[in-house]
């Protein structure tokens, strides 16, 4: 079975019509990934669900999450995608993170998290300092909850502070941001192959 990734775009924009530079960004590193035939299958726009606040798997009615969680596990990768603000990962993103938090209880018979067989990557963008802050934040998280992390795992673009330039507004991609993309979705999509034919033995 060929690899498969999932992108999750935490920008604080609702409508997925509306251009966002963490799309432009995830499209960089989707594009890198489909160069080593791993299938990006679609890109969610969080905001646009009813993500509701808790830390369980299912927190009732209306709650979308269950939906997008099951959606993720069914993935190898993880792209993980959003913007800086105030320095660290947005409020969607954090919504994300405590959602997955329920993975800590639920294990199979090994004591392994659902999520033990997946790896994740960042995508950050911004207009101010805080690309490394927001990564740290979520390879912390994600790896709390079961994720992999490989090496060279955050392909990240920041402008100017206090600019006025977004990376959608770029006319194109700096080659930086293109070989660093390269080597994020190398390595990640070498270790979800090897967890794929090797798991975790829990």
């Amino acid at each position: 079975m060929p690899l498969r990734a999932l992108a999750l775009n935490c920008s604080l924009k609702s409508d997925p019509d509306e251009e966002s530079s963490t799309d432009a960004l995830i499209s960089v590193l989707s594009g890198a990934f489909e160069e080593l035939e791993v299938a990006v299958t679609r890109t969610v726009r969080v905001a646009s669900l009813d993500i509701k606040p808790g830390v369980t798997s299912d927190e009732g009615e209306g709650d979308e999450w269950p939906a997008l969680r099951e959606e993720l596990l069914e993935h190898d990768i993880l792209i993980f995608g959003g913007p800086i603000w105030m320095g660290q990962v947005s409020s969607v993103a954090k919504r994300v993170l405590e959602r997955l938090d329920a993975f800590l209880g639920e294990t199979d018979d090994q004591g392994r998290m659902l999520s033990y067989s997946m790896v994740a990557v960042a995508a950050i963008v911004g207009n101010e300092d805080g690309a490394h802050c927001s990564s740290a934040q979520l390879f912390q998280a994600l790896n709390d909850v079961g994720f992999t992390i490989p090496a060279v795992a955050a392909c990240y673009w920041v402008g100017e502070a206090m600019g006025s330039v977004d990376f959608k507004d770029l006319d194109t991609v700096p080659d930086k941001v293109t070989q660093t993309a390269a080597m994020v979705a190398g390595n990640a999509a070498h270790l979800a192959g090897l967890l794929e034919r090797s798991p975790y033995p829990g």
